[in-house]
């Protein structure tokens, strides 16, 4: 998400909203909290549904504690519905965070004509 910050949406799921397009508050009201869930679940990140509630409650500009039943159960069905049309996973390895990886220099390789008795040794 972008620099004024929603209520409800930590560095982790702004990552995953970013990642998946979702830069501002008016995208994720273009999307709705259902399509900004399943964006996150197609591109190989699993949300648990405080996401989704956290989503709902960003756009109501409420704690995501506070999303009525009513509208949680609303949302859970719309989101259980549009699971169901996903395609079956292809075994592909899910999404993850970006990792950084460090590579350190490869130890001086031996000189091969190096004498192995080491200078000085002559007879």
């Amino acid at each position: 998400m972008s620099t004024p910050k929603l209520r409800n949406i930590g560095p982790k799921s702004a990552a995953w909203l970013r990642q998946v397009g979702l830069r501002s508050r008016e995208d994720l009201e273009a999307a709705g909290p259902v399509e900004a869930f399943m964006r996150v679940r197609r591109a190989g990140f699993r949300p648990s549904l405080n996401l989704l509630y956290a989503l709902e409650g960003a756009l109501l500009d409420c704690h995501w504690q506070e999303v009525p039943d009513d509208r949680r159960r609303q949302l859970v069905e719309a989101a259980e519905a549009a699971t169901a049309d996903l395609p079956a996973p292809r075994g592909k390895p899910a999404a993850g965070p970006v990792t950084t990886t460090i590579h350190r220099e490869d130890p001086p390789e031996a000189d091969p004509y190096a004498d192995p008795a080491g200078p000085g040794d002559e007879d």
